[in-house]
């Protein structure tokens, strides 16, 4: 029998390797990027307090970039849910009804496969087919700031779908089939059966996909890289937090490199998201306790 003492120390042991690789890439860099915020570097790190912040806020043009990348991130965000979801719904629905049999596991493991692909690679095909010249659209839908951003979130679509769809999928073959089958006796059809008992079961998986989506595309910047390069797109139509804190932290397009503004851009970011996922955890645990009592 294992010690207690012994026990302790194997999972110490176990744990030190990812929690300093955790420490080191995600914790310390995040600790720099606030420290950073509250200092101007370029005197000698004076402390100025939240002025890198007022600046970013109030400055016409850095806000008025902000508050565009802001506004185009949502966008980005809400195109991902409102298309994404549906269809990631779709299929689970698709590969739980039985009508694929055999094939199911074929079926799922190749529209999974989009979202296993490198984001370059992503965005060198999908250049090749909506090239104006040589490709399937004959319009520039990358050169038009109207269509831009709706385009490059499509294409994130395309690759991400199979996430929504793996965790529905889940929830759906989590569904007691004593259940499914009292209501298949008692007459219901596969369309009741699926929004009459399936899909108010698996509804608490939204939420989570949801909130994943909203962290996953407030992050994002990898694919309008991969598409348009530091450029922020025809008239800053593609550009978004993600984009516009590289712009500035490392300077591109014209723009030089502001540590300390691009630092404040990444800790406005982080805490973004904090308060977002902070709220919706607090809804969670609010209706699980309100549903205990």
């Amino acid at each position: 029998m294992i010690r207690p003492a012994t026990a302790r120390l194997s999972l110490i042991i176990f744990v030190l390797p990812a929690l300093a690789i955790y420490l080191g890439f995600a914790v310390l860099p995040l600790m720099t990027s606030i420290f950073m915020s509250l200092f101007d570097t370029k005197s000698g790190s004076t402390f100025i307090g939240l002025d890198n912040y007022f600046y970013l806020f109030t400055q016409p043009v850095v806000s008025a970039r902000f508050w565009n990348a802001l506004f185009n991130n949502f966008k980005y965000f809400a195109i991902h849910v409102i298309v994404e979801v549906p269809i990631g719904l779709l299929l689970a629905a698709m590969l739980t009804s039985g009508v694929l049999r055999r094939s199911e596991g074929v079926y799922r493991t190749l529209l999974f496969i989009p979202a296993m692909l490198s984001v370059v690679i992503v965005g060198f095909i999908w250049r090749l087919i909506i090239n104006p010249l040589w490709g399937i659209v004959g319009f520039p839908l990358l050169g038009n700031q109207f269509t831009a951003l709706p385009t490059i979130s499509l294409m994130g679509v395309w690759q991400y779908f199979g996430i929504p769809m793996v965790f529905l999928y889940s929830a759906l073959i989590a569904v007691p089939n004593d259940v499914v089958e009292a209501a298949r006796i008692d007459g219901a059809g596969p369309w009741q059966i699926f929004w009459g008992i399936k899909f108010p079961l698996i509804v608490p998986q939204f939420g989570l996909i949801v909130i994943l989506t909203f962290i996953w595309t407030f992050n994002g910047f990898d694919l309008i890289f991969a598409l348009n390069g530091s450029a922020p797109g025809p008239n800053y139509s593609t550009d978004i937090l993600g984009t516009l804190f590289y712009r500035t932290f490392f300077g591109s397009s014209g723009q030089l490199a502001d540590l300390d503004l691009g630092a404040t851009v990444a800790t406005v970011i982080f805490t973004l998201m904090l308060c977002v996922t902070a709220a919706y955890f607090w809804l969670v645990q609010r209706r699980l306790k309100a549903h205990a009592a």
